[in-house]
């Protein structure tokens, strides 16, 4: 068995933050499928492991983990080049691990799901306007603050670039167009694709294609 087993499907972007930074870490990890587009979340042995139902999950020896942000710090203190290296650095990756997941992930999450992944019928126009243009506040946020340095929260990548980069390479799933709209984004997750090692999401991780999932 791994050293790290970690929860997981392919289409989630929560989980590929925690699965890019094992894997540029170099961890000794694997992957464990989680069929959530048939309730594998909902089953009374997952809700023991992690009673929010959701994923990614990390299990490391005794340690068992949920919620990316709280995975990625934990990994944090042992791959230590993805780590703040003082106590602003520290504040600065934690400024932008709140920013991702309430105003990044949350709403590129959600509207990726509502135009994917809900029924046809749940797809409300209005909503998906309304996720739209949330997402592109966010964006714009997120490539103006790009456009003067090149990671994120430090000089060096840190746990705050893995975690605004759960979702931005399933852009064309949300319709954003980042060359054209958010130059700095586009640069910025192009690095880190140019890094040896790197897998797309779908690469990654399994459970792609998965039925009622984009094909």
């Amino acid at each position: 068995m791994s050293e790290y087993q970690l929860y997981s499907f392919a289409q989630s972007g929560n989980s590929y933050k925690v699965a890019l930074m094992l894997e540029l870490a170099g961890a000794e990890w694997e992957p464990i499928w989680v069929d959530f587009f048939h309730g594998g979340t909902k089953t009374p042995n997952y809700l023991a492991m992690n009673e929010m139902g959701e994923v990614p999950v990390l299990v490391h020896r005794e340690v068992t983990l949920s919620q990316s942000g709280v995975i990625l710090d934990y990994l944090s203190e042992r791959y230590r080049d993805y780590a703040p290296r003082s106590e602003a650095e520290r504040r600065e990756v934690l400024r932008w691990l709140l920013w991702d997941n309430h105003k990044f992930t949350s709403y590129i999450a959600t509207l990726r799901f509502m135009m994917n992944f809900a029924a046809p019928e749940k797809r409300e126009p209005a909503v998906i306007t309304f996720l739209e243009g949330r997402v592109r506040a966010a964006m714009k946020a997120l490539d103006i603050h790009l456009g003067s340095r090149a990671w994120i929260a430090a000089e060096h990548m840190t746990i705050a670039d893995f975690s605004c980069a759960g979702y931005v390479y399933y852009a064309e799933e949300f319709g954003a167009d980042m060359a054209g709209d958010y130059p700095n984004i586009e640069r910025w997750r192009n690095a880190i694709s140019a890094i040896p090692g790197w897998k797309h999401p779908y690469d990654l991780l399994p459970g792609h294609p998965t039925p009622g999932g984009p094909g």
